[in-house]
């Protein structure tokens, strides 16, 4: 059986968070959606995904309220978001190789011929992430 390598795979979290954007996006606009209805839509553990929505709210994608009439929504920047946006809410900047990091140069930048193949396949991925909003995902639902 082939191996993955996890390295270059998005994380749990980060897919719960497009699949619960593309959820909330695909709700009437004021309609609160409550964590219990957004685990059984998205198909993610509660706890975990309370996790999620925190960090989702923290990033100004998302809003929440407790209480009875309570729930979560998308924020109108939220509303807007890219799935690269969503992303780098949960992940951080996206990488895939450690030589990519912004605000560093690689010291075998200019002996490594792999590095300008990770540039275009860097500059290829987050152009199709950035390309991707989360109301026209949500829309083909």
């Amino acid at each position: 059986m082939k191996k993955l390598n996890s390295s270059m795979q998005l994380t749990r979290a980060a897919d719960y968070a497009i699949r619960v954007m593309t959820q909330l996006a695909a709700s009437k606009t004021e309609e609160r959606i409550s964590l219990p209805e957004l685990a059984r839509a998205t198909g993610a553990p509660e706890s975990f995904l309370s996790k999620v929505l925190q960090t989702l709210t923290r990033a100004g994608l998302i809003v929440s309220r407790r209480g009875q009439a309570g729930g979560f929504r998308l924020t109108p920047r939220g509303g807007k978001a890219t799935m690269r946006e969503v992303v780098e809410a949960i992940d951080g900047e996206i990488l895939l190789n450690i030589c990519l990091f912004s605000g560093r140069s690689c010291p075998r930048k200019t002996r490594c011929t792999a590095h300008p193949v990770w540039v275009k396949a860097q500059e290829a991925m987050l152009k199709v992430l950035s390309g991707a909003k989360i109301s026209t995902l949500a829309a083909k639902r």
